[in-house]
Parts: structure tokens; sequence; C-alpha cells
């Protein structure tokens, strides 16, 4: 059986590769790369210059293009001493055109385009954009500028995308990160029993009274790796991130799967107690244990991070009233997939059981029914029922009412509840026909014997390897369902991300869908040689 999986799952893993890399080099060469600031409020509002610039920087931060600017260039070389202050000062004021260059500066642009160029970069110079050239006076943007790019071939746009795929946190983070200047000296990780987040007093004293156990890292990105709390599923880690790439349609510099996994709402409001013991109350509670590390500016803390933290881990999440993208799509998903099951099963095997008769009858008409009608149509059907009743019909994420799931629960579980259906009554009366069944009838065994002892385990079997994907598949949500009733879920993550040429985020969903496929396929086969002993993971003769 051990054999079996390992081979299945390397089967799926290449098969997800393959067909990932497939929509990778469809996106990313096929489709214009000028088409993702269609709906960029940022671009639009950039002029000149500044728009030119603009486009090359999100180019890189969306995984194009290298992209290196003369000012970095210059710092580099004031870091590793080459340079001093003054000179750095004087280099860095290019010209409106290069002839306005200073000797300095025109040493130093050259050495940079040498080394650009060297590297396989192409060198671009924007010249000044005046407004009026007589005074001088400059449009909006139209600073001179002074780059160098360099395109990413879609090979190693592939190979950069699944070997980052996975992030695991270490205490070298912050000097790999931002170099020597950011070394931490007492770097590791320590264990304690009593997190400092529960067990912190207004003197910034730790209480020892709340058990809370966590792990903290010193020189990691994140500074809680490991953590219980009360909140399901009450485990939680920073130690392992998931990056599927960053969105700029469906949250604007995000990473697709923070994206799905964070809380939505409106901020919770309340006392918090900062690192430093300080306590007071806000409009947007901290998520404590999203402490990030971050950059003070010039190397000095903030007003704000010198009352409240004692280090530089300040970079925190809000938390929120309302669940996660992913959340809020299971929950619906898995109560949907629960009523399905529990009413499609039953009602299947009565209708077997009672062929042709009027149970029967009214079951088919509502199975042709559920095919014949668009989801559409019967989703807007059922909610103009719900509203008669009164019942929400606009899901608000922070009015916190269980009653607004129940009109996506019942439009989601009605077509499901139908396949089930049909398909327990063709398997059951498929038993019912076979020979095994009218050979123990001849032995005098009961309807009801071989009804429970036969029939319904064989029947079952087909319908037990659609669980784990039907579990699996409610964390991907319902795109119709949720536009239907404004859900804010992951089921139009897909659409949006097509829609606004979001090609980082259409990968990235893509391979998550996947993946979700290969694991309902194997758990699903799993299940299968559970119920039936019949079925076999072992290599024929053995």
């Amino acid at each position: 059986m051990v054999k079996y999986l390992i081979k299945r799952l390397l089967r799926g893993l290449i098969s997800v590769v393959i067909m990932v890399a497939i929509v990778m080099l469809l996106v990313f060469t096929l489709i214009n790369r000028n088409d993702i600031f269609q709906q960029d409020g940022l671009y639009t509002k950039k002029q000149s210059n500044a728009r030119v610039e603009y486009k090359y920087d999100r180019w890189e931060a969306y995984g194009y293009l290298d992209y290196f600017t003369y000012a970095e260039y210059l710092k580099d070389l004031l870091r590793t001493g080459e340079i001093d202050q003054a000179t750095y000062s004087e280099a860095v004021k290019i010209g409106y055109t290069p002839e306005d260059d200073g000797e300095t500066v025109a040493e130093y642009v050259r050495k940079f385009s040498d080394y650009c160029k060297a590297k396989g970069y192409e060198v671009i110079r924007l010249n000044a954009d005046f407004a009026n050239t007589k005074t001088k006076k400059l449009k909006t943007g139209g600073e001179q500028k002074l780059f160098a790019s360099k395109d990413i071939p879609i090979y190693e746009r592939i190979w950069n995308f699944f070997t980052s795929i996975v992030n695991i946190d270490n205490i070298h983070y912050t000097e790999r990160k931002f170099g020597e200047e950011e070394k931490v000296e007492d770097k590791g990780i320590t264990f304690t029993f009593f997190d400092p987040v529960y067990n912190t007093d207004e003197q910034g004293n730790l209480t020892k009274k709340v058990f809370s156990p966590a792990i903290i890292g010193n020189g990691t990105r994140y500074k809680y790796l490991l953590y219980f709390d009360g909140s399901f599923p009450f485990v939680h880690q920073n130690l392992i991130r998931i990056k599927l790439g960053l969105s700029y349609s469906i949250n604007t510099g995000v990473d697709v799967w923070d994206t799905m996994t964070q809380s939505q709402g409106s901020n919770l409001k309340g006392n918090i107690t900062y690192p430093k013991g300080k306590t007071e109350y806000v409009y947007a509670l901290s998520d404590l244990h999203s402490a990030e590390y971050g950059r003070y500016v010039d190397g000095k803390p903030s007003e704000f991070n010198r009352q409240r933290f004692n280090d530089k881990y300040t970079v925190t999440n809000t938390l929120k009233e309302g669940h996660s993208k992913m959340g809020y799509s299971f929950i619906i998903g898995i109560i949907a997939s629960a009523m399905a099951y529990l009413l499609g099963i039953p009602i299947g095997l009565l209708m077997a059981r009672k062929k042709d008769k009027l149970v029967d009858k009214i079951g088919t008409l509502y199975i042709i029914f559920i095919i014949a009608v668009p989801s559409l149509a019967y989703i807007f059907m059922f909610r103009a029922i719900g509203m008669a009743f009164g019942l929400p019909y606009i899901f608000d994420v922070d009015a916190n009412n269980p009653l607004m799931y129940v009109l996506p629960v019942v439009s989601l579980a009605l077509p499901s509840i139908g396949g089930l259906m049909r398909w327990v009554r063709r398997y059951v009366i498929d038993q019912e026909n076979s020979d095994y069944v009218k050979f123990a009838r001849s032995g005098g065994l009961s309807e009801g014997e071989i009804f429970r002892g036969h029939i319904l385990k064989n029947a079952v079997i087909p319908i037990v390897h659609g669980i784990p994907g039907t579990i699996l598949g409610a964390l991907v949500g319902a795109l119709i369902t949720e536009r239907v009733y404004s859900v804010p879920g992951a089921g139009g993550m897909i659409v949006k991300a097509i829609t606004y040429y979001d090609n980082a985020a259409i990968v990235g969903i893509t391979l998550f869908y996947a993946m979700l496929s290969i694991i309902s396929l194997i758990l699903g086969d799993i299940l299968m040689a559970l119920m039936d002993p019949r079925i076999s993971f072992s290599e024929k003769g053995r």
C-alpha cells in the first residue's frame, strides 16, 4: 500500500508540475505584460517618467524581470566602502540629460552602464520631461531616471516559482535579508510555557498565569514560530510559510496564499498590552503573534515602536472580525456537503427500494429539475423564496448572523443532493440485479438481510471515493453561489485573476486547485480500499 501511495503521489506531483508549467508558459508569454495595468489605480495616477519607472518596478515585483536602479548601485558601493558619503552625494545627482552630468556623475554613470551590460542588463535613461523648457519646470513625474532591467527567461521563472513555494524561517533571516548591519548577536530559538502575549502585565513583566506554550525566534523573520491559543485550530505556526505569488487584483501586493487565509472584515477594537507593558485602547487590535521583523528608519525606532516594543519585531497584522476567504468557503461548503450526504444517500436508497413507486417518481422529478434548470436560475429562485421568509440574502461579514449561511448552504447543497440521489439509486438497483443477490435469495436470506449485508455495502463504495474530494473541494469555494450572495470566499478568486490579467495569481490558484485534486484522489483510493477488501494496492501476484 505504501509503495502504491508513493507512486501515486509522485505521478500526481509530476502532473501538477507539468500543468502549472504549461499555465505559466501561456500566461507569461502569450499575454502582453502591459495588460496587468488595466485595473491598476496607481498606474493611472502616475505620469511621464514616473509611470515608466513604476511599470518596471511592478514587473519586477510580479516576476517578469530584474530591475536595478542607479541609486541602488551607488548605495551598494557606499555600503562596501568603495565610495564615501561625499562621493555618493555628488554621484547620485544625475543631470537632466547626459550632457548636463557633472564629471563625477558621468564617471559613475559610465561604471553603472558597464557593470549592467556585463551582466546582460539593458540600461535605460529617461531624460527630464519639461512642462516648460525655458524655465526648466518639470512635468509631474518628469524627473530624470536611470535604471537597468533584464527579462527573466520563462524556464528560470518556472524554476523560481517552484523553489520558492515553501519558505522555512531561520535565525539567519535578518542578516541574509538586510546584510551585516542587521546581524542579531543573540539570535536563536527559545521555548516557553507562558506566552508573553498572554502573560505580560502593564509593567511589562511576565505574570505566568496562563499556560500557553510558544516557540519564539530571534534573528528569524517572524518572532512567534509556533504558538497555542484558544481559537481554532488551536495550534498556529509561522515557521513554514506558503508562497503562491503576489496578486495585484485580488489583494494588491499580498501573496495569494495569505489572501486566502487572512481574516477579513472590520478591525477588532479593544485593550491591548504591548510587549513593553504599555496597555491602551485601540481601534485596530494588532495580532502580536504575527510580529514580523521590521527595519527602523535610519536605524532608529519610531516613537510608536519605542514606547510599545522591546525589539524590532514590530510589523503586525490587524485582527479582523470575520473569517478568511478560504474559511468562509469551507464553512459553507462543508455544511452543504454534510447536508447533501445526510439527505441524498437516504433518499437515494429509499428510491431504489421503492422503485417505480411514488417516492421514486418524485425523487426522479427532482433530479431532472436540478439537472435541467441552470444553476443560476434555481439559485435566484431559492434566494427569492428565502427573502420572502425574511432570511438574509446578502452576506454581511460584520453582522455575525448565523442565518446568513442558510441560503448559500441550501443553494450549494441542492445539486449535490440530486447527484447523490441519482447515483445511489443507480448503484443499488445494479446490485439488486446482480447474480450474487439472486443466489442469496435462493439461499433463503430475507430482503432486509440481503440489503444490509450485501447490497448497501457494495453500493456505497463508489460514493465513498468522492468524500475526500467533496471535503477538500469546499476550500476552493463556489463561484456562482458566492457571487449571488456576496460571500467573500475563495470561489471568485480565479475568475477575478483571469479578468484582470493577474498572471501570478492565476498560476498560484491553479497550483492550489491541482494539489487539492491529487490529494483528494489519493484519499479516495484509500477509502475505497478500506471499504472494499477486494481492492488491493499490492502488485499483481504478490
